[in-house]
């Protein structure tokens, strides 16, 4: 079977959703072969192995992770120049998509971003306009770089036996332009992240300035992550890397709760593949209804402590 290359996204060992998803889609349209760049292989192998890599090709340079995004294009262009792959997936994330741009221009191939899905032949899907229109693409020229978005396809264990294969890269003096002089790490809480979250609580325009505790306890009583309405961080109530929508973060969980949100196009194209959705809203004709598995028609400030108050006394 071909061999696809899978940019393996990692903070540190600990291996990204993204990836995961990734490997399923690279396994359904031919043979996943990880790429693995930096520290903390060691302890990832295994989550690898159960998702379906078929090899894995380590790059462990230290050198390639001391600079911004340049190397690892350098990296995966040397890939794809001795390796022939079918194609190439990264998930669309802000690097990734930087990644795809740069690995595209160093081999000469078109690049395909925001895309849900993959078919055969490497056409890729897009939904465009907050939903609104589904578009197919292809790349004619070159190997296909195909970034895809977060949530968009679901993970699924496959358990293989990969090889492993270490790899590197001579960088030039353009890959090392800019520098990485310190890293910080960022305190989080006890909440899952986001993207990668079973459950998501949203809050939205409805909420108000100061009813984001409600939101916060709620997503707590689940277990869940809490999320925000453009509207909600546009106005400064919730930080904004918490924006759910077309231009905040993508997410899939197995429960969606979407509270004082009306649904406009924007914020529903950023969790409309939820398995299950549930919305409170005072407004019987709010967007959101047409998208649900549940309703809700009242005061979120009624319904949403009361709900919160129950889950506790269930658990």
């Amino acid at each position: 079977m071909a061999e696809i290359l899978v940019l393996v996204d990692h903070v540190d060992g600990d291996v990204k959703k993204v990836t995961l998803e990734l490997l399923t889609l690279a396994n359904r349209l031919g043979e996943a072969s990880a790429v693995w760049v930096g520290g903390g292989y060691d302890g990832a192998k295994d989550k690898l192995a159960e998702y379906g890599a078929q090899k894995v090709y380590v790059g462990s340079d230290e050198e390639l992770t001391s600079y911004v995004v340049a190397p690892k294009a350098a990296l995966l262009a040397q890939l794809v120049q001795d390796k022939a792959p079918a194609a190439v997936l990264v998930g669309a994330t802000a690097e990734g998509k930087e990644i795809a741009g740069r690995l595209a221009v160093k081999i000469g191939s078109g690049v395909l971003t925001d895309v849900v899905d993959v078919a055969d032949g490497f056409v890729a899907e897009h939904s465009i306009f907050g939903g609104g229109v589904i578009a197919h693409a292809k790349v004619n020229t070159g190997t296909p770089v195909i970034a895809v978005r977060p949530n968009s396809v679901p993970a699924e264990a496959a358990p293989a036996s990969p090889a492993e294969e270490q790899v590197s890269v001579a960088l030039s003096d353009a890959d090392k332009a800019a520098k990485i002089v310190e890293k910080v790490v960022e305190e989080k809480g006890e909440r899952p992240d986001l993207t990668e979250a079973a459950i998501v609580v949203s809050g939205g325009r409805g909420v108000g300035k100061d009813g984001f505790s409600i939101i916060e306890g709620l997503a707590d009583s689940l277990g869940a992550a809490v999320g925000a309405s453009r509207a909600a961080t546009d106005a400064g109530w919730y930080p904004h890397q918490f924006q759910v929508g077309q231009t905040g973060k993508t997410v899939s969980p197995q429960l969606y709760v979407a509270v004082g949100i009306s649904g406009a196009i924007q914020h529903r194209a950023g969790m409309q593949t939820s398995k299950t959705i549930i919305a409170i809203n005072k407004d019987p004709e709010a967007p959101i209804f047409e998208l649900v598995d549940f309703g809700v028609v009242g005061d979120l400030f009624q319904v949403a402590p009361q709900l919160t108050e129950e889950i506790i006394k269930r658990k």
